[in-house]
């Protein structure tokens, strides 16, 4: 199950960086402002005042890294995405700077201080829910495993306006995902539902 979802999903994030090229668009978000909203509440997970590594899982283009840049933090990034479209588009919008890498490969992806997942969780397509959520779990315990000190993530949120919500989304319960964590994870979890867009954050410190 997990295989055919990943090769769903990798269709879909290929075919939009490839009609819209390395823009916000191209990682199937509304606009420029919107991507950075999220990219604001994700990276509270990450100090200030220190040099880090970040692991970008899902990373698209390497949007993130302009973000970074433009806040001036100190890290060392790496981007991980299933599209290998997406990761060409990394390398080459991002591949002169010396402290970003891009792989492909998870399984040449050693543990780094933090791990970032933006979007990664709301396009299910015709994934039935359980199956998605099941899909969620495993992930964010991958996510676990390559976070030293912690991972962030963002789900489309259940408290969405009906009306608005699209049968190919995946809406999550904030509240299960919160003590998912709690229990399994870390008992130092925060959740931020209080930014003006329909999707919830998640922030595990370990």
């Amino acid at each position: 199950m997990k295989n055919n979802i990943v090769k769903e999903i990798e269709k879909y994030y290929t075919e939009k960086v490839v009609k819209h090229g390395a823009t916000s668009k191209g990682v199937d978000w509304n606009g420029k402002e919107s991507h950075y909203i999220r990219f604001k509440q994700l990276s509270k997970i990450l100090p200030r005042n220190e040099h880090f590594s970040v692991l970008d899982f899902g990373c698209g283009f390497g949007a993130l890294i302009d973000y970074l840049l433009e806040n001036n933090y100190n890290f060392d990034y790496i981007g991980y995405d299933i599209s290998k479209e997406m990761i060409t588009a990394g390398k080459e919008k991002y591949g002169a700077l010396k402290n970003v890498t891009f792989e492909n490969d998870l399984s040449k992806i050693s543990m780094t201080d933090y791990v970032i997942a933006n979007g990664l969780f709301n396009v299910k397509l015709k994934t039935n829910d359980e199956d998605w959520k099941e899909y969620i779990l495993n992930t964010l315990k991958e996510l676990d495993r390559l976070a030293e000190k912690g991972f962030s993530f963002n789900i489309l949120t259940s408290y969405s306006d009906k009306e608005y919500m699209k049968d190919y989304l995946y809406y999550a319960n904030p509240l299960f995902f919160f003590d998912y964590c709690k229990q399994n994870f870390s008992k130092d979890v925060a959740l931020l539902h209080d930014y003006k867009l329909y999707e919830f954050t998640i922030l595990v410190r370990k």
